[in-house]
């Protein structure tokens, strides 16, 4: 149930605690696919180790969202904040759903290009084999990548807006009840 806060109605504490950790792992997601993708193939912890921690941490980003998507729909959420211009609260709204909706597909992108892959090793899960569903095959290995690269920029967007956002309402907006900060903490 939401406590309330200095700003109105608080997040529940396992929806907050699941938005920090999974905000941090999602950045540190990007952060490894940068660098995973800017080493040359001859590095051997790239392969050996980045690639292999990346699609476990992917598959705990599934796991987090898909828990905290159903703590939302079993506990429902405060309402919007009340300063807020409708606008903003239809824009709070469509980016949120927009992350929630990456948030599942990159790393579902991501599965199906390593499962598709013919030389992948596989994926694991912290060195536990997750099945493979997908049959092996190039080109839909190559439309799976483009979509994992495209959808991880789209959600590195998305986060950019969100934060953008909530630096505005905490420190631009002058209306009381405006930072929405306070309800994530």
């Amino acid at each position: 149930m939401p406590g309330t806060g200095r700003d109105g109605l608080r997040y529940s504490l396992p929806l907050r605690l699941l938005h920090w950790t999974r905000a941090a792992l999602v950045i540190g997601m990007i952060a490894a696919g940068w660098l995973m993708t800017s080493l040359a193939d001859a590095v051997p912890w790239k392969y050996g180790t980045l690639y292999p921690t990346h699609k476990s941490f992917g598959l705990l980003v599934l796991g987090l969202v898909v828990v905290q998507i159903a703590i939302r729909l079993s506990t429902g959420l405060p309402p919007c904040a009340s300063a807020l211009d409708a606008w903003e609260a239809r824009l709070s709204k469509l980016v949120h759903g927009a992350m929630y909706m990456l948030l599942v597909a990159v790393p579902l992108m991501g599965y199906a290009m390593s499962s598709s892959y013919s030389q992948s090793d596989g994926v694991t899960f912290f060195g536990f084999p997750v099945p493979e569903l997908l049959a092996k095959d190039d080109t839909r290995f190559a439309i799976f990548q483009s979509l994992h690269r495209i959808l991880a920029y789209t959600l590195l967007a998305m986060v950019g807006l969100h934060v953008a956002g909530v630096v505005k309402h905490r420190y631009f907006d002058r209306r009381p009840g405006s930072d929405v900060l306070a309800r994530m903490l």
